[in-house]
């Protein structure tokens, strides 16, 4: 291995969605600095309104080679400067995932430095930690996406108990899915935060869902979420504001403000009290966000005015997304406990997150 014991360089490299990225990390222990990233996002979904999972793997396929170039160039690296390739092994779109993986697989074997299978959701753990020190265990995670939202209890590195899932709607889709409905484009998340800050929040109240007073621990539904109601609300609110004598058209700027406000308080609401709940039961000092609905302001300043006794760490939008930056720094983790993969790695749409305990 060209680097020394206490410092090593790790190439990352996402595929797992619409992003190709690439990115280079060097250090040691918690002790880590990102050399390079490289994110090339795909912006082609926008005309259809979500992801197309053949479409995603050819941009995947035209892109990986020129990403991974530029995250070397600009880390002043070439391959044999490399101690190992982390790359994302699952979860998600498995054709996206596999131009990744065979890419890192090739270029590990070529080099001849191990080859670092990394699970998405354990990246999106470690990436506050590139940019806040502290952001390390114990602590309570709530890690929201487009496709995930998961609540961990973190005891340590690689040891962590799933509290809480989704039971349908991952948060970052009933987002996009809810700015959908109020004709805002693809990726919805932003754009309706956006719309929501001029919104009324008394005009339209909708249900927290899986959200009740009399829920103690130990209640199935203590810690988990729910969002498929809470877009039928909105569906219903949409349709009961529009002018009957024209049931298609748009809505008024402040009635769409006032639904995507009454929607954005009643998501954020329900995570910040189950990731609370969390947080007092585990008594845990520190809670880290993390998945692109981290990059959401809103809750990002709700949990901190929820938890002021405690410091809520969240990433920048630039690593809340999917980025090969977390990749490599989980892929850090794996390399100084041995943990090794061989040629074999294979990639899966769905798989749980390595590590979890029994509760």
């Amino acid at each position: 291995m060209s680097g020394t014991a206490a410092s090593r360089r790790v190439l990352g490299i996402e595929t797992s969605c619409d992003e190709t990225s690439a990115a280079v990390l060097e250090g040691a222990g918690e002790d880590v600095v990102v050399r390079s990233l490289v994110i090339l996002s795909q912006d082609v979904h926008r005309v259809f309104g979500g992801v197309v999972p053949e479409i995603a793997s050819r941009a995947h396929l035209a892109a990986i080679v020129p990403v991974v170039r530029r995250a070397l160039d600009d880390a002043g690296m070439r391959p044999p400067d490399l101690d190992a390739v982390a790359v994302t092994h699952a979860p998600g779109l498995v054709g996206a995932l596999l131009v990744g993986m065979s890419f890192g697989k090739a270029l590990a074997h070529g080099v001849g430095i191990p080859v670092l299978g990394v699970h998405h959701m354990e990246g999106h753990l470690f990436a506050t930690t590139l940019e806040h020190p502290a952001a390390v265990p114990p602590f309570t995670a709530l890690l929201v996406s487009g496709g995930h939202t998961l609540l961990l209890d973190v005891e340590a590195w690689g040891r962590y108990r799933l509290l809480g899932r989704t039971r349908d709607d991952a948060a970052g889709e009933a987002f996009d899915k809810a700015a959908k409905l109020l004709g805002l484009p693809y990726p919805g998340g932003p754009h309706l935060e956006r719309l929501a800050r001029d919104g009324d929040p008394t005009r339209y109240r909708f249900s927290r869902p899986m959200l009740f007073r009399n829920q103690r621990p130990g209640d199935a539904d203590y810690f988990d979420v729910s969002f498929s109601g809470l877009k039928t609300a909105v569906l219903h609110a949409v349709r009961a504001a529009r002018s009957p004598e024209d049931p298609g058209g748009p809505l008024p700027d402040d009635v769409r403000a006032a639904i995507a406000r009454g929607f954005q308080d009643a998501l954020v609401e329900t995570l910040v009290e189950k990731t609370a709940r969390a947080a007092v039961l585990h008594d845990r000092p520190r809670v880290i966000l993390g998945g692109g609905v981290a990059g959401n302001r809103t809750l990002v300043e709700a949990m901190r005015r929820r938890l002021p006794d405690r410091d809520v760490f969240a990433p920048s939008p630039r690593l809340a997304t999917d980025n090969a930056a977390m990749i490599a720094r989980a892929g850090f983790f794996h390399l100084e406990r041995g943990a090794y993969d061989s040629l074999a790695l294979n990639a899966y749409a769905s798989l749980p997150i390595p590590g979890l305990l029994s509760s």
